[in-house]
């Protein structure tokens, strides 16, 4: 077991955030920690990393655990380059490295051999610190470095690159970059998926997959959750509960369970009412008072199941076009993009179309410019050059994944009030309500929001516009897992058009008909959803891959009939030339054999050498025979496979 919390409690006043909340992380499992918006996730993970107090409970975990927690959106703050930065983590491993330098320069020192006694401890100590420097896998640091920034996507990055000039979100993967290479023996991490493409996205997956200490995380990622934990422990009004398996799991078990405490409500209450009516029926006859009476007591005595409590309040919405466009909905052609004249284009040639009531998901790396594409779509940014054209009667509504078009200013209800004046209050509160602003929550300004809470108010105003073309830029950022579901329903029943850019592989999967993966050289297109997307493009490897090895095929018989052509028409030439050939490979052997004596003969004087006290104790003699006798097995190696190639012809 390396943590486990047990009965935490904190709140705010009066107001309870975590009520008995219950977890334990044994040696190598992978826990998710899942719960609407607002349930306490956050707080208790800030709770266990020693962060913030707690009212009520006991956190234990043993002296030797160490814990690594990177909270949600924490980017990295330092004056330092990538590359210092993440060499600090390794601060003790550079510090034994410089030790061994020293000690090596001090064994060369010819003044030192002269004192035995301190010559012997030297070398004795320099042992023992290259053991534990290897140990602890300081041969590896730089490796392990190059590694993780290549998969955290920052492979091109120039080492000496200030993490100060970096954006908010490469801070927050350098951040965990950083955590990653310490390998604690409990990472605890707080929406890591943000801030992440795909293809940082799966690489992240595949090394907490092989990681070698336990994990506990909080994630709205469904995809992720799938494919990482083992466990999910649910935060839901104030309490916890464990489920065995991952987030898919999870929600078979969760259904089942409250149907099975839901039948068993349903027959007590059956039974209760039963017994109640017999009551009822006998207390006052003479012949059967006793056994009523029989009955009452044990009504009395009956432990009463409570009714399950069903799910939270979910938000409530649909998308409803006000007309319908005409069928051929958007055409894109050639399209480029480059921030000014003199800068390259982020890409060229995008090209690609759109009909009434399809679905299709625009995809691509971090900065690829997917969101500028959309921007050129509905009018915000000019392209650099290549055509835009809509269709007939094509309404658009365009949901911004930075919120840049709400009011800070602005209370939620005012905000929806000054969009579409024509309403009445009333009918507004109502679909406030619909998305979980009821009462006192319409008057908070946008401003004091949580990203969950805009992400809603900006969706209540796209549902509205009653438009037949949705453009949606990471819909799901921000939203829980329960909102994720709620949207997607949404969605689904659209009878318009949508295209949208998202890294949620869950929401690519179950809303996408079309992928568009766009690259510094235009679109290209794949029919169906992600996974779908994902098989085509490993087909498609597969292909490029025996292509080549055909085409390597076909140059090689080519030049082996050219040869066999040439063959045949000097056969006399072709027979002396092989006769001659056969005469230099005997020649050869000869030689070999003979190296091959000599070589085995060299290492074994080297062998009896190093026997030899006057070898074994002098460090630098001993060092030296070990390099002779490593050349000379390599040698004899490379002797014994080119005689073995030449016998076998």
């Amino acid at each position: 077991m390396l943590l486990q919390a047990t009965g935490i409690s904190k709140s705010y006043g009066v107001q309870s955030v975590l009520d008995g909340i219950s977890l334990q992380v044994n040696e190598k499992e992978r826990v998710g920690l899942v719960g609407v918006n607002g349930a306490g996730k956050s707080t208790f993970l800030q709770i266990i990393a020693g962060e913030m107090s707690f009212d009520s409970g006991q956190i234990h975990k043993s002296k030797e655990t160490t814990v690594g927690y990177l909270a949600q959106n924490s980017g990295l703050q330092s004056d330092k380059t990538i590359q210092e930065e993440m060499l600090a983590v390794f601060a003790p491993l550079i510090e034994a490295e410089n030790e061994l330098r020293q000690m090596e320069a001090d064994i060369a020192d010819p003044k030192l051999a002269n004192d035995e006694k301190r010559y012997e401890d030297l070398l004795e100590r320099y042992a023992k610190r290259s053991d534990w420097f290897k140990d602890h896998g300081g041969y590896e640091m730089n490796t392990r470095i190059r590694s993780v920034l290549h998969g955290m996507g920052f492979g091109e990055f120039a080492p000496d690159t200030p993490i100060s000039t970096l954006s908010g979100g490469q801070k927050t993967r350098l951040a965990l970059a950083r955590i990653l290479l310490q390998a604690p023996d409990l990472l605890m991490l707080d929406e890591p998926t943000n801030h992440l493409d795909i293809e940082t996205l799966t690489w992240l997956e595949d090394y907490l997959r092989g990681y070698a200490g336990g994990i506990l995380v909080v994630s709205h990622d469904r995809y992720f959750l799938d494919r990482l934990v083992t466990t999910i422990v649910e935060i839901e009004r104030h309490q916890s509960r464990r489920y065995t398996g991952n987030y898919s799991r999870y929600m078979e078990l969760k259904a089942a369970e409250y149907e099975i405490r839901m039948k068993q409500y349903e027959k007590q209450q059956d039974e209760i009412s039963r017994m109640e009516d017999f009551v009822q029926r006998n207390i006052v006859r003479a012949s059967t008072t006793k056994r009523a009476q029989s009955r009452r007591k044990a009504l009395d005595k009956m432990e009463r199941i409570d009714k399950p409590l069903g799910d939270l309040k979910k938000a409530s919405f649909s998308f409803e076009p006000d007309f319908m466009s005409g069928k051929e909905v958007l055409q894109v052609r050639d399209v480029a993009v480059a921030f000014n004249e003199a800068a390259s284009p982020l890409f060229r040639g995008a090209s690609f179309e759109l009909r009434r009531g399809e679905t299709a998901a625009l995809i691509g790396p971090n900065g690829i410019g997917k969101s500028t594409l959309l921007q050129c779509l509905t009018g915000t940014r000019e392209p650099s050059a290549g055509t835009v054209n809509w269709g007939a009667k094509v309404k658009i509504a365009y949901y911004d994944q930075e919120q840049t078009r709400l009011n800070p200013r602005n209370t939620v209800l005012e905000e929806l009030w000054s969009e579409y004046p024509m309403l009445e209050e009333a009918r507004i509160r109502t679909i406030l309500g619909n998305f979980l602003f009821s009462g006192e929550d319409v008057l908070k300004k946008i401003a004091a929001l949580s990203g969950g809470e805009k992400a809603r108010v900006a969706l209540s105003k796209l549902m509205l516009r009653g438009a037949n073309m949705l453009i949606l830029d990471e819909p799901t950022n921000h939203l829980d897992l329960v909102s994720r579901e709620v949207l997607e329903s949404a969605l689904i029943d659209f009878e318009g058009t949508l295209l949208f850019i998202s890294h949620d592989r869950y929401f690519l999967n179950k809303m996408a008909e079309r992928v568009l993966e766009l690259h510094p050289a235009g679109i290209d297109q794949y029919l169906g959803n992600y996974d779908d997307y994902i098989d085509k493009k490993k087909e498609l490897e597969a292909i490029a891959l025996e292509e080549a090895g055909l085409i390597a095929a076909k140059a090689a018989r080519i030049a082996e009939s050219e040869a066999l052509d040439k063959g045949s028409a000097s056969s006399f030439e072709a027979d002396k030339a092989a006769k001659r050939e056969e005469r230099n490979r005997q020649r050869r052997i000869s030689e070999l054999e003979e190296a091959i004596a000599r070589l085995e003969e060299e290492i074994a004087v080297i062998e009896i050498e190093m026997t030899k006290p006057e070898v074994y104790q002098d460090y630098m003699a001993l060092q030296q025979h070990e390099t002779d006798l490593k050349n000379k097995k390599e040698q004899l190696a490379g002797r014994f496979d080119e005689w073995e190639q030449l016998a076998d012809e």
